[in-house]
């Protein structure tokens, strides 16, 4: 049993707590002084639960670009040749192994096998494989690292973008950094150390905010949206005719009555209340700040492309990304949708890749340029990969990929994984790995790793049992750190 790992509130209390509940009333004098450490300028951020990571940590944040829809690796960096040359013909049953399919294609007469339309050329002096549909990304190889062997066992969008995001297929799970503002905490007191954004006026498959949920842990540690336009976070600006000090005193009233159900009602959730409506008031004045690219060279705008001038684009949001890893905050989740190809892929997926390519690249670079690449991890993917074989009828100038659970490729870059990498190797019909598997949950403890966690270690009891990010198992990948 860890000495790192919490317990729910029905099994244990919280020192808080149980100091009321024994009426020592000292209980109340700390959440007087929780209440009341801003105003004595006193604000030393959450470490979590861990107090300080179980080893030296290689990146101190995170900046995950999360393709929802799930990218096609063919067609983007696993090169096929073979494809090509096999254009039209059928998925040979050794290949396919018996392997269960979506219900989308499962019920075809015939899987043709498909190659990609897009040129394929090595990049830098590690010779990676990349689409000419990511000359940007091409241009940064040698800072790459390439996972082109990552699987999964869930084959639809829901359970699989659940999957990567909470560890398990099932709602109700904490999300990635959920879990990281658990165990670490924040290191700026004014900003989340969990922040969404989500590119804005983008169709494809649903996200829901059960993704960067805090599940059984405190509302504390949930993902706070941000959204383009006049108010960044909902409901935190005050409403017309109320001042800031209006909104002080009402919290300061609020408090009052919180103290006294906590002092009758010895629960974590009342603190967590308490503690979200500090932040709130603290982030009327930081998410202004964070949130304005006025202060941003000309140079820096440009690098990340047209975009970056509109609000709520994948662009904008990249570089916001940059400007809160700046700030201290701990896990940046972007999620960009759109990537579910099963048919007119030759049309839809360059368009993904202009809106993407360029700023991906240009994150990495500004990150670089500024010192902060070696401790800050970014990562590029989505939930899983596309088939080798054709969805739907197969023309000269159109096709369409079902879901492949696999075998896919994401890309990470920073934070103590090793550049100008490519890691793994998938069959000659990219269906099949066929040396150096990465699964979900190996993925995951690898990133827990970078951040000096021990993903064993980090868990959280609830309903009779230990709950952790990585389920029941997962491997650190050494092969791939710095």
């Amino acid at each position: 049993m860890s000495v790192c790992s919490g317990t729910e509130p029905l099994v244990g209390l919280s020192r808080r707590g149980f100091l009321a509940r024994l009426g020592l009333g000292l209980g109340s004098a700390a959440l007087t002084h929780l209440l009341n450490r801003d105003a004595l300028g006193t604000t030393p951020a959450d470490r979590g639960i861990l107090g300080h990571p179980h080893a030296a940590p290689k990146a101190k944040r995170v900046i995950y670009l999360f393709q929802a829809g799930a990218p096609s690796q063919i067609d983007l960096f696993d090169h096929k040749p073979l494809l090509k040359e096999w254009q039209g013909r059928e998925l040979p049953a050794s290949v396919r192994r018996g392997q269960r399919l979506t219900a989308m294609s499962g019920n075809q007469t015939s899987l043709p096998l498909v190659g990609s339309p897009y040129a394929f050329a090595q990049h830098g002096r590690s010779g990676a494989w990349l689409s000419e549909l990511l000359p940007h990304t091409a241009e940064l190889a040698d800072d790459l690292c390439f996972v082109k062997t990552l699987y999964t066992e869930a084959i639809n969008h829901g359970p699989a973008v659940t999957f990567m995001q909470t560890g398990s297929q099932f709602p109700g799970r904490p999300g990635m950094g959920a879990w990281l503002s658990y165990g670490l905490g924040s290191a700026n007191d004014n900003l989340p150390s969990f922040v969404v954004l989500v590119t804005k006026d983008k169709g494809g498959q649903p996200l829901v905010s059960r993704l960067w949920g805090s599940g059984f842990l405190s509302s504390r540690h949930q993902g706070v949206r941000f959204r383009s336009g006049k108010d960044p976070v909902l409901y935190l600006t005050n409403p017309m005719g109320l001042n800031r000090q209006d909104r002080r005193n009402m919290l300061d009233h609020l408090k009052a009555l919180h103290e006294i159900q906590l002092e009758k009602t010895p629960d974590p959730e009342i603190e967590a209340r308490i503690a979200q409506y500090e932040l709130a008031f603290r982030m009327q004045r930081s998410i202004p700040e964070v949130a304005d690219f006025s202060s941003e060279p000309e140079s820096v705008l440009k690098a990340y492309g047209e975009d970056v001038r509109k609000p709520g684009t994948y662009a904008a949001n990249c570089l916001l990304a940059r400007r809160l890893a700046e700030r201290g905050v701990r896990f940046i989740q972007l999620y960009h949708q759109g990537w579910d190809h099963h048919g007119s892929l030759p049309k839809a997926l360059p368009k993904q890749c202009r809106e993407t390519d360029q700023a991906s690249a240009a994150l990495v670079q500004d990150l670089k340029q500024r010192g902060m690449l070696d401790d800050t991890l970014v990562v590029w993917g989505g939930e899983f990969g596309r088939t080798n074989y054709c969805q739907g009828k197969l023309t000269a100038k159109n096709f369409g990929r079902d879901h492949h659970p696999k075998c896919f490729t994401i890309w990470m870059a920073g934070g103590g994984v090793k550049p100008g990498i490519s890691y793994g190797q998938t069959d000659d019909f990219g269906y099949n790995i066929t040396e150096k598997g990465v699964h979900v949950h190996d993925f995951q403890a690898t990133l827990l790793h970078l951040l000096g966690i021990d993903h064993e270690r980090l868990n959280y009891k609830f309903q009779g049992r230990r709950f952790r990010l990585t389920d029941v198992h997962g491997r650190v990948v050494k092969d791939i750190l710095a």
